[in-house]
């Protein structure tokens, strides 16, 4: 393929960075990442994919926006208040650029979707809300092999890795297991500040699009945590587990499980 004369307009602040070029522009119009989660996180991770000219987005969401949601949550605005989220994303990705193919799954994410959804795209980035959805996802990635960009937030803090199997640790191999569901609050019992997921989201971009050019360093094998109220980035080595139930050398976990008892915020 050839960029035209307005592809090569509109990316050119990008086109001339050395690590990504026309070549690489052409390879982001050619990828195609799943964005689990329209909210806080796939707000930001999908506004910066489309605008980088990453040529086909999925965008998994079961749920509609929700007044309190537009403290954090960009792609909606108020009129959009009752539509799915997949609708209001679609609409305001596509009036960012045109050039990028929006596809929509107005749906939850469950074992028997699972597979088939991220089988179908390059990159899978977590931006759900919830531990059934984020270790549902991570085994799915783990076991046919796809790539995941992880995050999660809540209050001032965030945490962001990046899982390339078989070649650095899953979710699973620093968290093994989930919380008891008492002992994990959402977003409406802790509450959140609207910039954490910003910053986390656009972290998650940046590490997409770094994989899909394969450029710079990821974060297989570190964990970056944010603090919002220090200012402060931790990061923190990880490693993968021998006894990792769904990556290590004897997993467990060999069929997808699905956990309940989890509240969506």
């Amino acid at each position: 393929m050839q960029l035209s004369d307005r592809q090569i307009r509109r990316y050119s602040r990008q086109i001339i960075l050395p690590e990504i070029g026309g070549k690489g522009q052409k390879k982001l119009l050619a990828s195609k990442v799943l964005v689990v989660g329209a909210g806080g996180l796939g707000s930001p991770v999908t506004y910066y994919l489309a605008a980088a000219g990453v040529g086909t987005l999925g965008i998994i969401d079961h749920d509609t926006v929700d007044l309190s949601n537009l403290h954090r949550q960009i792609l909606h605005g108020t009129p959009d208040v009752g539509r799915p989220k997949v609708e209001s994303a679609k609409e305001t990705l596509e009036k960012l650029n045109p050039d990028v193919k929006i596809i929509t799954y107005q749906e939850r994410l469950s074992k028997e979707n699972v597979v088939d959804l991220i089988s179908q795209y390059d990159l899978v980035v977590d931006a759900v809300d919830n531990f059934t959805a984020r270790y549902l996802l991570n085994d799915a990635c783990v076991l046919v092999n796809k790539p995941l960009v992880e995050a999660g937030v809540l209050r001032w803090d965030g945490m962001i890795m990046t899982v390339v199997p078989g070649k650095g640790p899953c979710y699973r191999c620093v968290f093994p297991t989930p919380p008891a569901p008492e002992s994990a609050p959402t977003c409406q019992e802790a509450g959140i500040i609207g910039v954490t997921a910003g910053v986390m989201g656009v972290l998650q971009a940046t590490e997409a699009v770094k994989f899909l050019l394969n450029t710079g360093e990821n974060l297989v094998g570190r964990m970056l945590i944010f603090h919002a109220l220090e200012s402060r980035f931790q990061e923190v080595e990880i490693t993968r587990q021998e006894s990792c139930p769904v990556c290590g050398s004897e997993p467990t976990i060999t069929q997808l499980e699905e956990y309940t008892g989890y509240c969506t915020p």
